[in-house]
């Protein structure tokens, strides 16, 4: 009889503790597993963080990208995403060909403003289209009936592919930067209504640039990270003027497990940091043509430089 005691109270210990253990939520890396996502971008408005990637649809025998709509899903606490209708897709510039790539949602004044890269039907290279919603989850619409950006625009480069990966910072005093580039990265400045070039375009000059520029502010420190070689690691430049002169700083992320890119988002929310990415790790299926995003913590040094993110198959606590 005691035996028999012992052995339901150590069961009934066992089922507790399992109880007690699903009650406590942990994210994962990656976040999202029922499709592969690609180049992530963060928005944090009203208390949620709106997450906007691209969609690798490409299958085992097709070996390069193949994308054709971005997605975009939301979450309050960083670890449970809802996603939400499909807000954008090639097609929706007329004229545009293929090629959904990297881009960023930024707001003002109510409007959402999505920036994104894609091939050009008439205009031989890659381009920066713009769209806009009166919603972060959209339906979004060609803002323009053209192209913001196109190949003939750029000469820092010979290569026609130089227009990629778009990202949009407003500035303290209201103004707009677009930066941007492949194997040169470029910034330029925006009128308010977000639609249109406001001066010439510059180049910034920084070691081993490939790609996926990111401008984000902590204090008084501007901070531009970007893919860094190929395969791509993250490394940043610091600057006390959103137009430099940047500091380069160093190595922020490793190569991303078996993708060759790297694209970073980063993001404070709800009184942390964090570093969101993609990398193919799904297992057996994920690759550099089938990415998948996660999120890890970032921290910061006193004086203000970054440390390096830790990337883990955990992932994050909710936020609270």
């Amino acid at each position: 009889m005691k035996t028999t005691t012992k052995l339901y109270r150590h069961r009934w210990s066992i089922f507790f503790f399992y109880l007690l253990t699903s009650l406590y939520v942990q994210g994962q890396n990656p976040v999202i597993t029922h499709k592969y996502t690609a180049d992530p971008a963060a928005l944090v408005h009203n208390d949620s963080v709106y997450l906007y990637t691209g969609h690798d649809e490409a299958d085992k025998d097709f070996h390069f990208y193949d994308m054709k709509e971005w997605l975009v899903f939301s979450s309050s606490d960083m670890v449970n995403w809802k996603e939400h209708k499909v807000p954008l897709k090639v097609k929706d510039f007329s004229w545009a060909k293929a090629d959904a790539w990297a881009s960023q949602v930024i707001e003002r004044n109510g409007k959402f403003y999505w920036y994104v890269t894609v091939t050009h039907a008439t205009v031989p290279g890659k381009a920066i289209g713009v769209a806009v919603s009166d919603s972060p989850t959209g339906p979004f619409k060609d803002a323009l009936g053209k192209a913001l950006v196109t190949n003939d625009m750029t000469k820092a480069t010979d290569i026609s592919w130089d227009d990629l990966d778009p990202t949009v910072f407003i500035d303290d005093d209201g103004q707009a930067y677009l930066y941007w580039g492949n194997t040169a990265c470029y910034y330029t400045r925006l009128k308010e209504n977000m639609t249109e070039l406001d001066g010439p375009v510059h180049t910034v000059d920084l070691p081993n640039f490939t790609e996926a520029p990111w401008i984000h502010k902590r204090g008084d420190w501007y901070y531009l990270s970007y893919a860094y070689e190929f395969p791509e690691k993250i490394a940043y430049a610091m600057s006390r003027s959103i137009t430099g002169p940047w500091e380069y700083k160093g190595i922020l992320n490793e190569v991303a497990g078996n993708s060759n890119t790297n694209h970073q988002s980063i993001i404070h929310f709800k009184g942390k940091d964090y570093f969101i990415y993609h990398n193919g790790s799904i297992p057996t299926d994920g690759g550099s043509f089938r990415r998948s995003v996660c999120i890890d913590y970032l921290y910061y040094n006193e004086g203000g430089t970054m440390k390096r993110v830790i990337m883990t198959s955990e992932g994050i606590d909710p936020a609270d």
